[in-house]
Formats: C-alpha cells, structure tokens, sequence
C-alpha cells in the first residue's frame, strides 16, 4: 500500500530550520524564544558562550548554540555546516548579529580600526552568512531576513559608521531579493528604538523607562523585542510568499513624526 503524499502545511512543519545570528541578546535573543516556542528547530550562533548557553538551558523547543563570529568566514562556514547538521536542512537564515552601539564620536577622531570592525561585523558578516547559506536555502526555497534599523534612515550626531553598515544592509537586502529570486526571498527589518534591557542574559534589574519616553511614540510606547520577532515569524513563513525586498520600519511611528524645538 503507497504511503499518502503529506500535505503541504504537514512539510512546512517538517522543514522549519532557521539559524539567527546574534541570538544570545537582545532582539537577536527575542527571536529565538520566539521562533523556538512556535515549532522551528532554531540554531542561534554568538560570540558570547555563556550567555548562549544559559539561553540554550532556558529556552522551550528545539535550541542550539554555535558559538562563533560572523565576521569570519571560517566561522560562518562551521555554523551554517553544523546548523545543516543539526537540522537536517536550512529553512531560513536571521542575520541579526551587529555591533549595537552606534555612538563613535566625532568623525575626525573616527578610527579605521573602529570603522572596519563594524562593517566587518554589520555589512559583511550578513554578507558571509548569506553566500554560504544560499546552496541550502535554494533547495528549500528559503528566506533571509536582515536587521538593519531606522538609523539607515535618519541620524544623530557622530553615527556615521553604525549607520553606514545599516544603509548598505538595506540596499544588500534589495540586491539579493533581485538575484536570488524567486527561489529565496529577501527582507529586511529596521527597528527603531526596542527596550532590550531586560533581554542580555543578566539577572540584573534595570529601572522603568519614564513615561515621556513612551509618549512620544506615535503609538504610544517604546518598542519590545517581540514586536519585531512576530515580524519575523511572518516573514519567514509561508504566508508571506509574496514579499520581497522590502525594508519594514519598525519604529513606533518615529520615522513619520516631525519634531521642531520649540
């Protein structure tokens, strides 16, 4: 007697294998509990072994660390090998790892040192991720998913290089949609400001943010982590088979308020 074939939502739930960067902390760290508590296998790499690991021990579902940095792409070859490994597969790759500071003073004093280690981090780590997941995505029609943020959009003073690597993660995001389509689909995330204190791995308690800083937000309060990670679920699932290329501002409304001193 011949097996029935499974259906189509039965295969999606065998297949859901993502690996997200940056996982140990902050939003990175939202989208792996996220993803995790939703049915996806989720391998999650970062340069912070201890915290990677308590997360691992924390978390509900299928987790695992691989402890490694993107902007080596010795590393980015073991964790996308052992992703595959682990999972049987690779369904869609979050490439959120990034250096979160974006204050680096005044431009003039702007080290190249310190320039270079976020673009090798920002830009070319997502880069190295990509190019070597691309030969698995392929086979399942996978997705990436950038993080740039609103800062690719907009500045502040002495931010030139955070925002730099952001910019040009949008515009990678709109070049591997064109090039890898319609086999992969390319997406892209900016956040703007999202409370991750409560999201480092540390017990320690961190004070309530004032009332004004929610207030002005168009909608009403500073973001959290899971406002972004629910984007990301969708991004990834089928349900958004129609989308590509796209940059998804995340922010609150802030992007769209005009604020004039008075």
């Amino acid at each position: 007697m011949t097996e029935p074939k499974p259906l189509e939502a039965d295969l999606e739930r065998m297949q859901k294998v993502v690996l997200v960067t940056g996982g140990a902390k902050g939003i990175g760290r939202g989208i792996v509990l996220h993803l995790a508590a939703a049915g996806w296998k989720v391998a999650f790499c970062d340069t912070d072994q201890a915290v990677g690991e308590q997360l691992v021990a924390n978390a509900e579902g299928e987790v695992v660390f691989l402890a490694g940095d993107v902007a080596s792409e010795a590393d980015v070859e073991n964790i996308i090998s052992q992703t595959v490994h682990w999972g049987g597969g690779l369904n869609a790759v979050i490439n959120n790892a990034g250096i979160a500071d974006p204050h680096t003073g005044p431009i003039e004093q702007l080290g190249l040192e310190q320039w270079q280690r976020r673009m090798d981090v920002n830009l070319t780590g997502p880069f190295l991720v990509s190019k070597h997941a691309v030969p698995y995505l392929r086979k399942a029609r996978g997705v990436i998913v950038n993080m740039a943020s609103t800062r690719a959009l907009q500045s502040e003073p002495d931010t030139e290089a955070y925002a730099a690597t952001k910019g040009g993660l949008v515009a990678l995001t709109h070049a591997l949609a064109i090039s890898l389509g319609p086999e992969i689909r390319v997406n892209c995330i900016s956040p703007g400001w999202i409370d991750t204190r409560d999201w480092q791995g540390s017990e320690q308690a961190v004070e309530h943010l004032s009332e004004a800083d929610h207030q002005q937000h168009p909608a009403g309060r500073v973001g959290r982590p899971e406002d972004i990670a629910t984007l990301v679920a969708y991004l990834i699932s089928s349900e958004a088979g129609f989308v590509t290329g796209q940059n998804f501002v995340v922010d609150g409304g802030m992007t769209r308020k005009m604020i004039y001193h008075e």
